[in-house]
């Protein structure tokens, strides 16, 4: 499966989200091309701040595994990870991390941070960034559009 049609998968879960007044963001988590986790923010649904997109697929991913190291997996998410998704994908030692749009109020990749870069932290996997970004970021729009009418 390449990362576009990973990302399409994470956009269906990002509007399963905003069907439920969640901010739609949706999350992938790919082991040799195949999906084995994948969903998308619950905060409102769960009333739990850290239920975002990322934290809850890597979860799952690890819990399929039976580990938490996910360096074979690549993480694959609608919008850039704030600091505590980029904090979990550093802590899950993900093997490669791709997201659509840019967050510049939150972004902890390259907006605002760039956690998996430091060197400090010992594990610094590749990013990919960009991928299907408009979509991502056109389904954002409209969901804080509709907040705000």
């Amino acid at each position: 499966m390449t990362h576009e049609e990973a990302m399409r998968i994470a956009l269906e879960e990002a509007k399963l989200a905003a069907a439920k007044g969640d901010v739609p963001v949706g999350a992938v988590v790919l082991r040799n091309g195949d999906v084995i986790a994948r969903r998308h923010n619950e905060r409102e649904a769960s009333n739990d701040p850290t239920a975002h997109a990322e934290v809850l697929a890597l979860r799952d991913a690890s819990a399929l595994l039976g580990s938490w190291r996910l360096s074979d997996c690549t993480l694959v998410v609608t919008l850039e990870p704030c600091v505590m998704c980029a904090g979990a994908t550093q802590s899950a030692r993900i093997g490669r991390l791709v997201y659509g749009a840019a967050n510049f109020e939150a972004g902890a990749t390259a907006s605002l941070y760039n956690v998996m870069s430091d060197p400090r932290l010992g594990h610094n996997p590749p990013v990919e960034h960009g991928v299907l970004a408009e979509e991502s970021a056109e389904l954002l729009k409209e969901f804080f559009s509709s907040k705000r009418s």
